[in-house]
């Protein structure tokens, strides 16, 4: 039985993660680190940790594997460099605590298009992230890229739910690779790849995803 360790339990993503790993008996520990306590569950670890300031000597990074599921938009964070921070630094320093206390899988949401050559700032914040993660050298490390994600945010995205919409419309004549991928499937691929912890670094895009 495997301990996750899950970043973003309170995002759409992270949500449907949470639900799926206490509900799989191959999980024995789900720890979520939040700013704001989770509904209590037997098992589930709740550390409520300032992110700005982790902390790092903590025996719950002691894990098998990590999801992580962080992200915002440049308008939530408030600029690049907000931004940044969150879907960039904070992942990598997660990644980076968490191997050092003997993690071996680690899985990211990461978005269509990521590469860290683009002149897309967001895409090349996903694509630096990836590279980076990488450098750390764990056995087993899985990139899912969807595009757009299907749900219900608590932090309405407007540009992104009318995104949504008309790809629902267009649905029978858009490639699979631009249809609406529901955040339950991103879910499930995150954690299969996480506890199957195959070695070597994957790509899942996001017609795999559907």
């Amino acid at each position: 039985m495997t301990t996750v360790l899950l970043v973003g339990a309170t995002g759409l993503v992270g949500q449907a993660v949470l639900q799926q790993a206490l509900a799989d008996a191959r999980v024995a520990w789900v720890i979520a680190p939040t700013r704001r306590a989770l509904p209590v569950h037997p098992k589930l670890f709740n550390p409520l940790v300032n992110f700005d300031h982790l902390p790092e000597g903590a025996d719950w990074w002691a894990v098998d594997a990590v999801i992580c599921t962080l992200g915002t938009t440049i308008k939530v964070a408030g600029s690049q460099a907000a931004f940044y921070q969150v879907d960039h630094d904070l992942p990598l320093q997660v990644g980076e605590l968490a191997l050092r206390h003997g993690a071996r899988a680690y899985a990211l949401n990461s978005a269509l298009g990521a590469d860290p050559a683009s002149r897309v700032f967001y895409s090349r914040t996903k694509g630096e992230l990836e590279r980076d993660l990488e450098a750390l050298g764990f056995a087993s490390l899985t990139f899912v890229r969807p595009g757009l994600i299907g749900g219900d945010r608590k932090v309405a995205r407007p540009a992104e739910q009318v995104a949504v919409r008309v790809s629902q419309w267009l649905r029978p004549v858009l490639p699979p690779r631009y249809r609406v991928v529901p955040a339950e499937r991103i879910a499930h691929h995150l954690l299969s790849s996480a506890l199957a912890g195959t070695r070597g670094t994957h790509v899942l895009m996001s017609e795999q995803l559907l």
